[in-house]
């Protein structure tokens, strides 16, 4: 049995399984190895397996065998394996280290880098795995790596005769699971003569 993966919240006294017998008498379900820290339990007449505390993430996959056990003769079971999968909840948004960020960058330069923008995720997996881009601000003028948090220029600028200040709004998202998060920080680019 391999039931559908169950999330890190999952709570106590949850379905997981049912394991099911083709026999002509009544049987006794139990589990006997492969759950050590004890997360799951069994209805010994049922076979429905349920949580029976918090799951930690970190324990699973978890294997367990059932035995379905002849009620009248304990000589007569037999055994199903079950393997259980615990998915990380998307927990936290990226933060950057800073919510400001401030930049000078001189007039008449072809397009360069300008600063590089890094956020964390105290995530792991997928939930943890960041891209960039540019929520707000003159997109003609700058552009971001969306993989690297690189924030460039792609244009020359000229300070007598455009602004000499630009704000970007920057966002990075993390891929998770249900929902993506993201976290935003502000870049001043002030334009230098």
């Amino acid at each position: 049995y391999q039931p559908a993966p169950l999330s890190e919240k999952t709570l106590p006294d949850m379905f997981v399984v049912q394991i099911s017998v083709l026999y002509k008498v009544p049987v006794i379900h139990s589990i006997v190895s492969g759950d050590e820290k004890e997360y799951f339990v069994i209805d010994s007449s049922t076979g429905i397996v349920r949580t029976r505390k918090n799951l930690k993430l970190e324990d699973f996959p978890v294997n367990f065998n059932v035995r379905a056990t002849d009620s009248s003769d304990a000589n007569i079971f037999n055994q199903v394996s079950v393997t259980v999968e615990v998915i990380d909840v998307n927990d936290f948004p990226p933060v950057f280290p800073s919510s400001l960020v401030e930049a000078r960058l001189e007039e008449n330069l072809t397009p360069t880098q300008i600063v590089q923008l890094k956020a964390q995720d105290n995530d792991t997996g997928r939930n943890g795995f960041l891209t960039y881009g540019i929520l707000s601000g003159d997109r003609l003028k700058f552009r971001i790596d969306e993989a690297t948090g690189i924030l460039y220029s792609t244009a020359s600028f000229d300070y007598e005769e455009e602004p000499r200040e630009y704000q970007i709004v920057i966002y990075a998202e993390d891929d998770g699971i249900p929902e993506k998060k993201r976290g935003y920080c502000t870049v001043t680019i002030k334009i230098i003569d």
